[in-house]
């Protein structure tokens, strides 16, 4: 676990390069709200977190049973319910979230970037 990288991992890196193509101006990784959203537009208070599959445990219900150990399933549910915790909280202090899901990206790169693009709008 020691290998993996907290930020700017390949499908964060695709998605910041294409939006910097498109003229989009965002903060990347911002330490100022809380839970770190891979992008932010300040003055706007709007945030965007990309969630990768695996680590934010999309569809962990459906799947859990097949992971190796107890320690999984715990980790990937305490990272779920710490998301849903800092959405909520950014929510309450007055910021619009997006969150885009790894698969929802690679399925349809052109429709996530306009999705997030209409957002930062």
């Amino acid at each position: 676990m020691s290998r993996i990288k907290p930020a700017n991992t390949e499908f964060e890196k695709r998605i910041f390069k294409e939006l910097k193509k498109r003229g989009i101006r965002f903060r990347t990784h911002y330490v100022g709200a809380i839970g770190k959203p891979d992008i932010v537009q300040l003055k706007s208070r709007k945030a965007v977190f990309l969630h990768s599959d695996f680590w934010h445990g999309w569809r962990l219900p459906r799947w859990e049973n097949i992971l190796p150990s107890e320690f999984w399933k715990k980790k990937l549910k305490k990272n779920r319910s710490r998301d849903r915790k800092v959405i909520a909280t950014l929510r309450r202090r007055g910021w619009k979230v997006l969150v885009l899901w790894e698969h929802t990206y690679e399925a349809d790169l052109e429709g996530s970037l306009l999705r997030i693009a209409k957002f930062l709008d």
